[in-house]
């Protein structure tokens, strides 16, 4: 009894910290730090290949560069480019899954800086990467290239592992679309039908800002998966 009052305690502080500090961010109108309007023609490669300049690691495990692609080692944690927001853009994720299937995600939408491995989860967008859902008894709204428990596939198109897997994830506005290997999977717009949560690890249904921080999730040490790439480019 003593560890479940210790549960809903972290979740209340959580949920009262992020909440606290989201509403001081909208109040204060900040927006310093958002991607600004630029070339829309050309990608811009948030990672180089070689290391993590530019990104910050929260929660748990961490993040290593291991022949020019980035790998999760134990977790769970999230790899988030720190210091810029992005929105109104496209964002191209290359992956490839370690073993047949694996567990990870993008993320996008994130409010306010991570601090710890939850806050994304609950407050942004995870766009999942899991083939096979029901294998641990989730659905498919939990499926690879949706908004984690809040879409339905329009398609199932994810390679198993170790074949290379593409997104391109379009952020215009509150709408979020996702093409995975080249095939539109979800189309959702903010205020959109979505079902109840049915786990406490789902995120919190309503709105996401416009404009995020976005990252990458180490799942778990039994759930590697290798990103080559992690660019952006503006709408317009």
């Amino acid at each position: 009894m003593t560890h479940a009052i210790s549960i809903r305690q972290s979740k209340f502080i959580l949920c009262l910290t992020v909440t606290l500090l989201i509403s001081s961010q909208f109040a204060l109108g900040v927006t310093r730090n958002s991607f600004q309007e630029g070339d829309t023609t050309q990608w811009r490669q948030l990672f180089n290949g070689k290391d993590l300049t530019g990104w910050k690691h929260a929660g748990q495990g961490f993040m290593t560069v291991e022949e020019g692609l980035i790998r999760g080692h134990g977790g769970m944690g999230l790899l988030y480019w720190a210091g810029e927001k992005f929105g109104n853009c496209k964002i191209r994720v290359v992956y490839k899954m370690e073993k047949t299937n694996s567990n990870s995600g993008v993320f996008v939408r994130i409010p306010i800086e991570p601090f710890e491995e939850w806050m994304p989860v609950f407050y942004g967008h995870e766009i999942q990467i899991d083939n096979d859902p029901e294998a641990s008894g989730e659905t498919e709204y939990h499926y690879t290239g949706m908004i984690y428990s809040l879409t339905k596939p329009l398609a199932k198109t994810g390679k198993p592992g170790p074949q290379w897997n593409t997104f391109e994830i379009t952020l215009d506005g509150p709408r979020t679309i996702v093409y995975l290997n080249g095939e539109k999977v979800t189309d959702y717009t903010d205020g959109d039908p979505v079902p109840s949560r049915t786990w406490d690890f789902e995120p919190f249904r309503g709105p996401r800002p416009d404009y995020g921080y976005i990252g990458v999730q180490n799942h778990g040490e039994e759930d590697v998966v290798y990103f080559k790439e992690v660019a952006v480019k503006p709408l317009r």
